[in-house]
């Protein structure tokens, strides 16, 4: 068998690397010259580890990453309103929420990709349309120079992010139901001591203008810092604004001269999701299927768990061990019901709780942080909301037991 994925970000690579450890061939194409740097997602639920257990590189990750301790919900003077202990479960849990900023994460898998031969990269290639027939997909790329070329396989995937061409060809360039929020969200990485100041390994700030998350992101001392922004900004504004933000969020109160600032990244946030994530032989996965706000880290959790799932129904393709209509309509039926009931509805509520939210009254109002505060004193209670807020249950059951009863596998 042989798979074409659009889109060398991390889903576009994980899910390479599994197949290519089943010995599928596979052409990873994208339009930009190397991966993306941007300051993005940084934290991997438990469902999300075992994905990148399947590909072969959870050691690497353990490696450079960490597993955060503690989480916990901020006034904006700092004050605790409720905590978390042990956030990751990394007491009892080979799979523990495990951070890696994505920048680092994404060189990670590009290192095991160019290293496996079964994997070819190609670099500059926007893909500008797809196709397929009965026996076979294929997509016509744009190269550097600005040549048409068509590369043909068994399957296309399209892992190439919220403005997915694949996505636009099968459904067209408006088509992505959902909604944006009325808001800006600014990605920042900055060194600043907050463990001083009592901060936690991740803290959600609650506040209806200056909602933030910092959460501790490497084990040198970088932070994301993550805040609302006024939607009519533009870049130049939003950059120009960002020293006011910190000094008046941030504790200390601290001026330019007291952080180190290397990146700031805006952009909206939507929850959408596509029609399908599977016509014929071209499917979707990750932000090209779906698309959820960054509070929580839902967005890239369940991207990586799409790619798990598709992986093994590709797979098990290839050893002709299930029929290829049927599977693929299972992978879609699920991973979007897996969107529309968990990942949608929680993490407009994870958005809603920091940013709408009275934090005077948070505990008492909010269901969520009610359940944290009761589950500090009942074991029962804390397993059920670990694996609520780990998703080990939530977003891998479906595909995996179809796998193991009418599927076959």
């Amino acid at each position: 068998m042989h798979v074409i994925i659009v889109g060398a970000g991390p889903s576009g690579l994980v899910l390479s690397l599994i197949l290519a450890r089943a010995s599928i061939q596979v052409t990873l194409l994208d339009s930009e010259a190397t991966i993306d740097s941007r300051p993005r997602a940084a934290h991997y639920a438990p469902s999300a580890v075992r994905v990148l257990q399947q590909a072969g590189v959870l050691a690497d990750v353990r490696r450079d990453g960490f597993m955060p301790q503690d989480m916990t919900w901020r006034k904006i003077d700092g004050t605790p309103i409720v905590t978390l202990k042990d956030c990751s479960q990394s007491r009892h849990n080979p799979e523990a929420l495990t951070v890696l900023p994505l920048n680092l994460l994404g060189k990670l898998l590009l290192k095991h990709a160019e290293d496996n031969p079964k994997i070819e990269l190609g670099w500059n290639q926007r893909v500008v349309d797809i196709g397929q027939d009965a026996g076979r997909a294929w997509v016509v790329t744009r190269d550097q120079a600005g040549d048409l070329v068509e590369i043909w396989g068994d399957y296309v995937v399209g892992c190439d992010g919220a403005n997915s061409q694949v996505r636009k060809s099968l459904f067209g360039e408006k088509n992505f139901p959902g909604k944006t929020w009325h808001a800006q969200i600014v990605a920042t990485n900055v060194y600043y001591p907050f463990e001083k100041f009592g901060y936690d390994d991740i803290n959600f700030i609650i506040h209806p203008t200056d909602y933030y998350m910092a959460a501790r992101i490497t084990t040198d001392g970088l932070w994301r810092v993550s805040y609302g922004e006024d939607t009519t900004l533009t870049l130049d504004e939003v950059i120009a604004h960002q020293p006011a933000k910190f000094a008046r969020m941030l504790p200390g109160h601290p001026q330019p001269t007291d952080y180190r600032l290397l990146n700031v990244g805006p952009y909206r946030i939507h929850q959408r999701c596509a029609d399908a994530m599977r016509v014929g032989r071209i499917c979707l996965a990750a932000d090209a299927a779906h698309l959820c706000n960054p509070f929580g880290g839902m967005g890239l959790t369940g991207g990586l768990v799409d790619v798990g799932g598709l992986a093994e129904c590709l797979i098990g393709i290839a050893e002709q061990r299930v029929d290829a209509e049927v599977i693929l309509n299972v992978y879609d039926r699920v991973r979007r019901g897996v969107y529309h009931t968990i990942i949608d509805p929680i993490s407009s509520s994870n958005f809603l709780r920091v940013s709408a939210t009275d934090p005077e009254t948070a505990v008492e109002k909010d269901e969520y942080l009610a359940m944290v505060k009761r589950a500090g004193d009942d074991e029962g209670l804390r397993k059920e909301l670990d694996d609520v807020s780990s998703l080990i249950v939530l977003l891998s059951r479906g595909l995996r037991d179809f796998f193991k009863g009418e599927g076959g596998l």
